[in-house]
């Protein structure tokens, strides 16, 4: 097929030698199956900002550092040169997340490099060299929904171990191949720690595993993994080899509806500073 002008830049730098076939187009990148060598692995093409369907970048860069303080003012006002700059961010985070990653124990595809907003990684095949199909497109049995279910939410315990959440973790970026399941997608994952809403990402997870895999395992359906993982992890007892029953016990106390009113009252005050704090800035 015809080289895409955005992946010839990496033909004529020799890290590959031609464009195979388009495997997909998603809502952030299109992915093609190329030649490196004697090698078949995929190039994700990142879309530009303006062409992504993926709306709700903001809530994801929480937490994420840029290499100096210029940098990250560029990216508080929105100038050229910041969001250029939150591309990069946005790009390199799924580099970094999958280095971590691979090196937690989690199986994601092993990465390569990731130049002008393309990144080179291993492709995800089947022992006869076919493209591992995705987890939504095969047909399970009860007792494989169960196997798989329980491989994932494994994956999801070393990833939190690792400090990171998927964030956009379903059946269409898992991939099946004869060793189990594989994950992918990444450019969304957050710092477990250092993203606020880190928690209700990994309940999210969680939860889009569950409603999958209870269609043919119903007795998943009940499961409480996601609040299970994260307390653990909130008190400092989540570890790779930590045994989970999926159940949570409720609490028996009451509300301190005292309390959760100050809360809301400390977050109000602020954002108010943070705006303030903004405004001065760009004034």
């Amino acid at each position: 097929m015809k080289t895409p002008k955005r992946l010839q830049a990496l033909v004529d730098e020799g890290m590959m030698d031609e464009v195979l076939s388009q495997l997909m187009s998603g809502k952030e990148a299109t992915v093609y199956v190329v030649r490196c060598g004697d090698q078949i692995r995929c190039a994700k093409m990142y879309k530009e900002a303006g062409q992504r369907s993926f709306k709700q970048a903001a809530a994801y860069q929480e937490g994420r550092t840029v290499k100096n303080s210029r940098q990250a003012r560029a990216m508080q006002k929105g100038s050229k040169y910041g969001r250029k700059m939150q591309e990069e961010v946005w790009q390199n985070a799924e580099v970094d997340a999958l280095y971590k990653l691979a090196d937690a124990g989690v199986r994601v595809p092993k990465p390569h490099i990731c130049f002008e907003g393309v990144l080179l990684m291993d492709l995800v095949s089947t022992e006869d060299g076919q493209v591992a199909p995705r987890l939504n497109d095969v047909n399970l049995s009860h007792a494989q929904a169960l196997v798989y279910h329980e491989e994932l939410i494994q994956q999801v315990v070393l990833m939190l171990c690792a400090g990171i959440v998927h964030g956009d973790l379903s059946e269409f970026n898992i991939l099946l191949n004869e060793q189990g399941p594989v994950i992918i997608d990444l450019p969304q994952a957050v710092n477990a720690a250092g993203n606020m809403g880190a928690a209700a990402m990994l309940y999210r997870d969680v939860d889009n595993l569950k409603n999958y895999f209870s269609q043919f395992a119903p007795e998943l359906a009940l499961t409480q993994y996601g609040k299970e993982i994260w307390q653990l992890y909130v008190a400092g007892l989540l570890r790779p080899d930590t045994v989970l029953t999926g159940i949570v016990a409720e609490a028996k106390r009451p509300v301190d509806v005292h309390a959760v009113i100050e809360e809301i009252e400390l977050a109000r005050l602020e954002a108010e500073a943070e705006l303030q704090r903004r405004l001065i800035q760009t004034n």
